[in-house]
């Protein structure tokens, strides 16, 4: 695990230095920051925290030789857009959710990636709320009886038929 130079990490909280930021893990947040030249020029200055609950998943990149890797958080909602081969690592550099590192670094990250992956995989990840699946008599009955109402006239009661019958 990575040590920070400039303070103190609470105990239990994971941390990793990378080449564009730093990332620490408390056990419910993701705290992405940004501070150094190469993060401020790349990605900005700041920090950005992330609730662990709203992560919808990682991805990996490990560093090679001279190529630097990389962590990057999805969340839902987010535009995240897939990078041509080859540049992935740049497109990273210059991501708000994603953190570049060497492979002298990676190590840390490791840990920081099987700690979230574990808690996403015990807690369940996010999902969006499906609808609820339409129960077709239900329907067909609600639209009958408007229509013996008066509500809907033939014609309508027709057409939303069709509708619900695809």
């Amino acid at each position: 695990m990575g040590k920070k130079d400039t303070a103190v990490i609470p105990a239990g909280t994971l941390y990793a230095a990378g080449s564009n930021g730093q990332i620490s893990v408390d056990g419910d947040f993701i705290t992405m920051h940004r501070k150094g030249f190469s993060a401020r020029l790349q990605v900005g200055k700041g920090e950005k925290r992330l609730p662990i609950s709203t992560i919808a998943g990682v991805q990996w990149k490990p560093a090679g030789g001279l190529v630097e890797g990389f962590i990057q958080f999805s969340v839902p909602g987010g535009n995240e857009r897939r990078s041509s081969l080859g540049s992935a690592t740049k497109n990273a550099r210059q991501d708000e959710n994603s953190v570049t590192f060497n492979k002298k670094q990676q190590p840390a990250f490791e840990e920081v990636r099987t700690f979230i992956e574990t808690s996403l995989a015990r807690h369940g990840q996010p999902t969006a709320q499906a609808p609820a699946p339409i129960d077709l008599a239900d329907q067909l009955g609600k639209l009958a009886a408007l229509r013996d109402q008066g509500i809907l006239n033939e014609a309508e009661f027709a057409a939303q038929k069709a509708k619900l019958l695809g």
